[in-house]
Order: structure tokens, then C-alpha cells, then sequence
């Protein structure tokens, strides 16, 4: 059973940088996706960043290219997600999201995401 808690949120200036974390439970990462991704309010749940396959391959939104990091501590069992350069667009709720053992190729695909975290609230100002 895959577990998934974020932390890590919180109120920045635009410009600002935040760093969130997702401590993962029941799941090596060995293969498959992690990904993040955010919900603003009046809008659809949008894909973030993700990582996939032990961290060979990262793959982003267009919105946070060059500005957003996604990494994984595998000791740690933890997915991390730098935010520099914030934006007041990047405002929304973040949810770590795991897809085990998915093929290559469904980066942001969110029904091959069987497992969700219940989010941390990110406010740019």
C-alpha cells in the first residue's frame, strides 16, 4: 500500500522559492513514475514535473521549464520539487502523485496514477 505525504508549502513572493518534499511509503521508486502535480482553484488538476524510472528522466510543464526542479533522495524514500522564480500563477495545491511500475511515455497521464497525496497549499503573492 503506497502512502504519500507532502510538506513543504506555504506563502512566497513572486520571485521567491520554495522546496517541497513527498515522503513516500510502500514504494522503491525502482520503476514507473513520481510526478507532482497542482490544482489552482476553477481549474483542472494540471501536471507539474515528473520523474521517472529511478530518476533517469524528469519531464516538466511548459509553464515551469527552466524554474521548477524535480528530484528523488532514494535513501530518504522522499520526491522533492524546487520552485524558483515563483510565480503568482503557480498558486495552487500540490499533490505528489506515484505511478508504479507505468510504462515510459505517460508522463502526465493521471489515470495511470494509482496513488495521491492529499496536497500542500502553495500561494504566490
Amino acid at each position: 500500500h503506497v502512502q504519500l505525504v507532502e510538506s513543504g508549502g506555504g506563502s512566497v513572493q513572486a520571485g521567491g522559492s520554495l522546496n517541497l518534499s513527498c515522503a513516500v511509503s510502500g514504494y522503491t521508486f525502482s520503476s514507473g513514475y513520481m510526478a507532482w502535480f497542482r490544482q489552482a482553484p476553477g481549474k483542472e488538476r494540471e501536471g507539474v514535473a515528473a520523474i521517472f524510472s529511478g530518476g533517469h528522466n524528469t519531464f516538466y510543464a511548459d509553464s515551469v521549464k527552466g524554474r521548477f526542479t524535480i528530484s528523488q533522495e532514494n535513501a530518504k524514500n522522499t520526491v522533492y520539487l524546487q520552485m524558483n522564480s515563483a510565480k503568482p500563477e503557480d498558486t495552487g495545491m500540490y499533490i505528489c502523485a506515484a505511478a508504479p511500475g507505468c510504462s515510459r511515455g505517460f508522463a502526465f497521464v493521471q489515470i495511470m496514477y494509482t496513488s495521491w497525496g492529499q496536497g500542500t497549499q502553495v500561494t504566490v503573492s
